[in-house]
């Protein structure tokens, strides 16, 4: 059996490069190819570039903010990928972060969790019809119909979870669940709260793809590639509240306590070095390519259906990064 990999851009590498090293992950082997957003540029722009530049391989979000969008405007950019694409498209859809949406955006921030269901359902209704009449407790869309035909009449959607509720709602109305940073005891916990999601709604959890981004780093010993993820770490556990908890309940509370409070002081440097190897060993893949390989695997046995490297890089060398880990992590047959 093939062995299932993706390939996740969060930023680094401009529309350009990441058409470049989409078109070679789709050469090599891989399965899948996300672009987030965030700050790196408009992820269905860059998405609809790799559908026309490639044939076989899948493109997703990871993810889609259903703050900072409104529903018809994520429906369409879907439908647009999905028809450039021929059906390869996946979209992956998220509550984001309070800290990203409010200040970054300008919008308001309440109830998560029912905000990403009623996405979900009115996103379907859209694409499946035509047409969206929708009352929820989030948003109300009075009427809006498409004028053009979708590509096919249902997209799959797979949801970003991170704690328990998130994770059993994908369960329940998700095609696939992406987590982040995963340990290799991840996969198994969230595998319980998604066959909860799932038996509420009378599905077979089976349904449900089980996927995960994870921090990758490829040089020629693990101490270089450590250190090209501690950076990034040190961001999201600075920044990010949610991914903070995280880190902290994967048993890191001493090390996720000493990046925020460095993040708050402004010290960067501080909130790197507070970056452990440990830290790193556990919910990344870091290091040579044969010990990145051997990573990976452990994630597939681990009950992750599909492992996403997501490389962090940023500058001039960032394209060149990406395509070191992408070729250091293709398939073997």
């Amino acid at each position: 059996m093939k062995q299932r990999i993706g390939i996740g851009f969060s930023g680094g590498p401009n529309a350009s490069e990441i058409v470049a090293c989409v078109k070679l992950a789709e050469q090599l082997g891989y399965e899948s190819a996300w672009v987030a957003e965030g700050h790196g540029g408009d992820q269905f722009a860059v998405l609809s570039a790799c559908a026309i530049s490639t044939g076989r391989i899948m493109l997703g979000t990871d993810i889609t903010s259903v703050f900072v969008r409104t529903v018809p405007t994520i429906a369409m950019a879907a439908m647009t990928v999905d028809e450039l694409s021929k059906g390869r498209f996946i979209l992956g859809v998220g509550s984001s972060h309070k800290v990203q949406v409010v200040p970054e955006h300008g919008v308001a921030y309440a109830k998560p969790l029912t905000r990403v269901r009623e996405t979900v359902e009115a996103v379907r209704q859209l694409v499946r019809t035509g047409n969206l009449h929708y009352e929820g407790e989030t948003f109300t869309i009075e009427k809006f119909d498409l004028w053009f035909t979708p590509h096919r009449p249902r997209i799959p959607i797979y949801i970003a979870a991170v704690f328990p509720k998130m994770t059993a709602l994908s369960g329940e109305i998700a095609d696939g669940i992406i987590l982040t940073r995963s340990t290799l005891e991840t996969a198994a916990t969230a595998r319980i709260h998604i066959a909860d999601g799932a038996a509420k709604a009378g599905r077979d959890v089976s349904d449900v793809t089980v996927t995960t981004l994870l921090p990758t780093a490829v040089a020629d010993t693990i101490a270089e590639a450590r250190d090209q993820i501690r950076p990034g770490l040190a961001v999201y556990a600075g920044f990010f509240p949610r991914y903070n908890q995280l880190m902290a309940n994967q048993g890191f509370e001493g090390e996720a306590q000493d990046i925020a409070r460095a993040w708050k002081a402004g010290d960067r440097e501080a909130a790197i070095r507070a970056v452990s190897d440990a830290m790193i060993n556990e919910t990344s893949i870091a290091g040579t390519p044969e010990y990145c390989l051997e990573r990976l695997d452990r994630y597939r046995q681990s009950g992750v259906d599909l492992p996403i490297i997501s490389p962090f890089a940023r500058g001039p060398a960032a394209k060149q990064a990406f395509e070191t880990a992408i070729r250091a992590c293709a398939p073997r047959n």
